[in-house]
């Protein structure tokens, strides 16, 4: 349901948690649509073909993780999870699981919602395979395999390369550790995240990217890594 006015579904059995978000989210612009429970969430998904699905995991009827494994059967619609677990092991299932963000509870609603604008953008663009994608003065070109920061070439080997190039072809989203790792190195590497760290190490070196106050590539504690959208 891709109109002026985008069409955003909250599935949460939190009454107030749906209040909250209908009120915030409706000042933004966006048409709301609410469900209780799993399955109402999924007959509004059907139904209504919104253009992102807020999901909390807590739900009364069925696992938040069983209606996004269900939801990617049939549907490409970003979904942004919000949820209290907070475990390193939820965060992961449901990326993996086809989650495109996940904010924990209590959240700020001002992130909150520029996640949603990022998530939305992505969809917006998603038929338009970009040739290049740019996060501030860092500018990733695919069809030449080349990148600048500032206008001056970047060396990078190729596996840095093939790093970055990922990230940058989801901007903005966070992809686990074995999502690059099976990507990039293959399945049998899946578990090995020191390659990961190293290549990410030297990026960052090579980008003038401090991990302390990144400006391009953050860290995810625990789960991965996430190319800035500036």
């Amino acid at each position: 349901m891709t109109t002026n006015q985008p069409t955003i579904l909250v599935i949460d059995d939190e009454a107030q948690i749906r209040k909250f978000l209908r009120i915030s989210l409706v000042a933004q612009g966006y048409r709301v649509l609410e469900g209780t429970n799993g399955n109402e969430g999924l007959a509004h998904a059907a139904l209504a073909k919104p253009d992102l699905v807020v999901l909390d995991l807590g739900l009364p009827d069925m696992d938040g993780q069983a209606v996004l494994r269900e939801l990617r059967e049939w549907s490409k619609v970003p979904v942004l999870v919000l949820s209290v677990r907070a475990s390193e092991s939820e965060k992961v299932l449901a990326l993996d699981g086809g989650a495109n963000d996940y904010v924990t509870k209590p959240f700020g609603i001002q992130e909150f919602i520029a996640r949603v604008r990022v998530l939305l953008r992505q969809a917006g663009s998603a038929d338009q395979l970009a040739a290049s994608v740019s996060s501030g003065p860092l500018t990733v070109d695919f069809a030449y395999r080349r990148v600048t920061l500032d206008g001056l070439e970047v060396a990078l080997t190729r596996k840095e390369y093939e790093v970055l190039a990922t990230l940058a072809r989801h901007l903005g989203r966070v992809l686990t550790q074995q999502q690059l790792l099976k990507d990039i190195w293959g399945l049998s590497h899946i578990k090995d995240s020191h390659y990961l760290r190293v290549v990410v190490g030297h990026l960052r070196q090579k980008l003038n990217d401090d991990p302390a106050a990144p400006r391009f590539i953050v860290t995810e504690a625990g789960v991965g890594y996430r190319l800035l959208e500036i």
